[in-house]
């Protein structure tokens, strides 16, 4: 019986470094699809995919960047599905995402999401885990997949974004995709 004791207060201890980041999950995810509903999915699905994981968790290291690369992988293996699953008219969309500058309100908190949602993926996710989840050039470019370098430059150009399109600018989006695909 003493394997099996171990075994159980191994996975308590697991259990409780879990939970300690649901919050942190639940806010990058928030942050990276911008619908409390679809975040809420995504951290319940992290969460099991790391407990029927947790064999592979190695006790000691970074349990919020190991939950955090759980959590965006399956969010990117939701948009490939959903991608196949829906036609996605690309103009539409780009019109969807422009909207015209309200010069004389407030900026209030839903304007920082609204800008945020209106980011390359890649840049949203890059600001995110800096940013908002206080992660290090080097642990954000890990859970990313991506260079450092490329971690550094995806965080700069999304401050450069988010800036223009706070100041009344959201047209730059559109401009940025426009010159990537073009």
């Amino acid at each position: 019986m003493p394997d099996r004791t171990r075994h159980n207060a191994a996975d308590e201890a697991f259990r409780k470094e879990l939970l300690s980041v649901l919050p942190h999950l639940r806010a990058f995810a928030r942050g990276l699809c911008g619908r409390p509903d679809f975040a809420d999915d995504l951290v319940q699905e992290a969460a099991i995919k790391a407990w029927t994981a947790r064999e592979r968790y190695t006790p000691g290291t970074n349990m919020r960047a190991w939950t955090f690369a759980i959590l965006r992988n399956h969010y990117l293996s939701e948009l490939r599905r959903s991608k196949r699953s829906t036609e996605l008219d690309e103009g539409a969309a780009e019109r969807m995402l422009v909207m015209e500058a309200d010069q004389e309100g407030p900026l209030h908190l839903s304007d920082m999401e609204d800008a945020l949602q209106k980011l390359a993926p890649e840049r949203r996710e890059a600001v995110l885990l800096i940013g908002a989840s206080g992660f290090s050039y080097e642990e954000a470019a890990e859970i990313a997949g991506c260079p450092i370098g490329t971690m550094k430059s995806r965080v700069a150009r999304a401050r450069t974004d988010l800036a223009r399109m706070l100041d009344g600018e959201p047209e730059i989006v559109a401009e940025d995709r426009a010159r990537r695909s073009g």
